[in-house]
């Protein structure tokens, strides 16, 4: 069953680019973005899970501290490739 999301243009007109930009359209976008993206719920398994191994495998857990630490790195490594993306397509030279 088909249905409407009611948005404003700036965010439509984002979508069509993203979705011209990888050559697919924007329902294709929107489906693929809810199939892959995870719920707080999910995300919630996956740590446990993640910290189930790290114990088992490697006798560690992490405290809430080194967690809150690697976020934080996980940001910044973020940023960082996200502002190099921008600067090589945008026409920038990422070198000068």
């Amino acid at each position: 069953m088909d249905t409407t999301i009611k948005i404003d243009s700036q965010t439509r007109d984002k979508l069509s680019a993203l979705a011209q930009a990888r050559n697919m359209t924007m329902r294709a976008l929107i489906e693929e973005f809810a199939a892959t993206a995870l719920t707080p719920e999910q995300l919630r398994e996956r740590a446990a899970r993640t910290d189930t191994f790290l114990q088992a495998e490697f006798g560690h857990t992490i405290s809430d501290s080194e967690a809150g630490s690697l976020r934080e790195r996980m940001r910044q490594a973020q940023s960082a490739r996200h502002t190099h993306a921008t600067e090589t397509t945008d026409g920038r030279d990422p070198g000068a």
